[in-house]
């Protein structure tokens, strides 16, 4: 793993101190874990995961590639998440677009219909 660490900190063009700052570990830990001194703990894995976008079986195991594809924005985690088409995505922007009093009426609308 710390071969791992050591590439991913390359590719990214950080020192292990800049590396280390952003994910609150001091460089001389960096050092050790590119070493293979110390293992990181699973806390501070899921942390250069989070902040690097980086694969956790990728980064723990070698498996797969770096760098995963995650989602851009909100509405692409809700599409992936729900199986949103097109339209639901259409939908759900247009709704989000409104205004407080605009949504209400929305709401009052479906409520009607359900029957609430």
């Amino acid at each position: 793993m710390g071969e791992r660490i050591k590439e991913l900190r390359k590719s990214l063009n950080l020192t292990q101190k800049e590396f280390g700052e952003r994910i609150g570990v001091k460089p001389n830990t960096i050092a050790t874990y590119e070493i293979g001194r110390n293992q990181p703990i699973d806390a501070v894995i899921s942390l250069m995961c989070r902040e690097f976008k980086v694969s956790y079986d990728w980064l723990t195991t070698g498996q797969g590639e770096m760098f995963e594809d995650l989602p851009e924005t909100v509405m692409d985690e809700l599409t992936i998440a729900y199986h949103l088409d097109e339209m639901d995505r259409k939908i759900i922007s247009k709704y989000l677009a409104l205004n407080g009093q605009e949504r209400a009426v929305i709401k009052k609308y479906i409520e009607s219909i359900l029957g609430e």
